[in-house]
């Protein structure tokens, strides 16, 4: 049943990729604010789709630690595709620091395109923490928060990356604060089956962490302190 449900809900996926990217296609000249909602409703579909078909809810908390009067710089646990689809439209408008080739997908990559993306180039370190910086911190400038997910890619449950510093140099350059996010939706939306368990996910957002008189290396520790500290309690 567990399958059935699963394979439901990816051609659920897949379909209203194909349609929103598509029509995203004729929304290119709009401004960002309309085209990025359009988009967006993609997201609402999938998280809707998963719930309904699947079973799998969530529930967030620390809402009083939500960025108010200034875009932040998002640092998120990766632990599975949820959160990247959850995350851009909990924190909208949200630029997304992403490797390029995600932008290739037919419709999908086109729709993603439409909401400010980071992409970057993998293959090229050097230049792609360059990109990063620049482009983050203009991003935040435009309005946007900055999504990142400082270990680079999903990491199993239970497993902690290595966490870049990027995400904390481009709150330093943009003298803004850091949210950390946390969750285990590594649990119910495996990385490693297509299988989807039911059950709540849990989101906790932390409190901003202030850049001042630090530098990346502190603020990269303290906020994988609180990410990790707050995932372990989730998954005991």
């Amino acid at each position: 049943m567990l399958l059935l449900r699963s394979l439901v809900f990816y051609f659920i996926l897949l379909s209203a990729a194909v349609f929103f990217g598509f029509l995203g296609i004729f929304l290119i000249p709009l401004p960002y604010r309309i085209r990025s909602q359009f988009f967006l409703c993609f997201n609402r579909v999938v998280l809707a789709g998963l719930r309904i078909v699947c079973k799998v809810d969530y529930e967030v908390s620390g809402l009083e630690n939500l960025p108010s009067n200034q875009p932040a710089v998002i640092l998120a646990k990766h632990q599975s595709t949820w959160e990247t689809f959850f995350l851009q439209l909990f924190f909208h408008p949200t630029s997304t620091i992403l490797k390029r080739e995600l932008l290739r997908i037919p419709f999908f990559g086109w729709g993603l395109a439409l909401l400010r993306p980071i992409p970057i180039d993998r293959s090229n370190p050097r230049e792609a923490l360059k990109k990063v910086k620049s482009l983050g911190l203009k991003r935040l400038e435009e309005g946007n928060n900055v999504l990142v997910f400082p270990e680079g890619t999903r990491t199993p449950v239970g497993e902690v990356g290595n966490y870049a510093r990027s995400g904390a140099d481009i709150a330093i350059n943009g003298n803004t604060h850091i949210i950390p996010v946390a969750h285990n939706a590594g649990v119910y939306w495996p990385m490693d089956t297509i299988i989807k368990r039911p059950g709540t996910i849990k989101i906790s957002i932390g409190e901003p962490i202030s850049t001042e008189g630090k530098n990346s290396k502190q603020l990269i520790q303290e906020a994988k302190a609180w990410i990790e500290s707050e995932v372990e309690s989730m998954t005991r």
